[in-house]
């Protein structure tokens, strides 16, 4: 792919007005929600594109839920930390790189920047629910009673937000409910 294709391809997916060559080998499109730079090397033969998704103090508490994402959800992309903020990255050659595999490349990061921390967040709770469910069934308890205990819990103050309506307390459990019927059976 040449920066001339590169320029383009840019221009293409963002309109003219928000594609900048900063200088040669390096471009950045300004768009309201997001800032997307496309770096060069030096020689020209490796091509970045860099994307913010969040800074580290909010992303400091997922770090395990953003590698394991790395390691089975982001396909040719990566979340990577650099001055205290995590980025959503793509490297390749430019020379065997494509304008498809590009245009993918740069969805699949605007993607991750829209997500913010929603997915690994979800991850996390997932991960969380399902140890849940593998401490009740070692306790010998249902799925009825895991869901008594959990009631009691938010009655008792332990989780939850105290001031609450009981509107938002029963749609809270009922989100609990069918999470742990939808992973019950999953679980051993």
């Amino acid at each position: 792919m040449t920066p001339s294709e590169i320029t383009d391809t840019l221009k293409e997916l963002f309109g003219t007005t928000t594609v900048n060559v900063v200088e040669r080998g390096s471009w950045q499109v300004e768009m309201p929600s997001f800032r997307l730079l496309v770096l060069l090397s030096e020689d020209e033969s490796w091509l970045r594109l860099l994307l913010p998704i969040l800074t580290f103090q909010e992303a400091q508490p997922f770090l395990e839920q953003f590698l394991e994402a790395n390691f089975d959800d982001t396909q040719e992309v990566r979340y990577a930390l650099n001055q205290g903020v995590i980025w959503g990255v793509f490297q390749h050659t430019r020379e065997s790189l494509t304008v498809e595999d590009f245009k993918s490349a740069v969805t699949r990061l605007v993607s991750l920047q829209q997500a913010g921390i929603n997915d690994v967040f979800n991850n996390l709770i997932e991960s969380r629910i399902r140890r849940i469910i593998a401490t009740a069934k070692i306790q010998g308890q249902s799925l009825e009673a895991t869901m008594q205990t959990l009631d009691r819990f938010y009655a008792e103050g332990l989780m939850g937000d105290r001031e609450q309506t009981s509107q938002e307390r029963e749609q809270v459990l009922g989100a609990w409910r069918r999470r742990l019927e939808q992973l019950w059976n999953d679980v051993d």
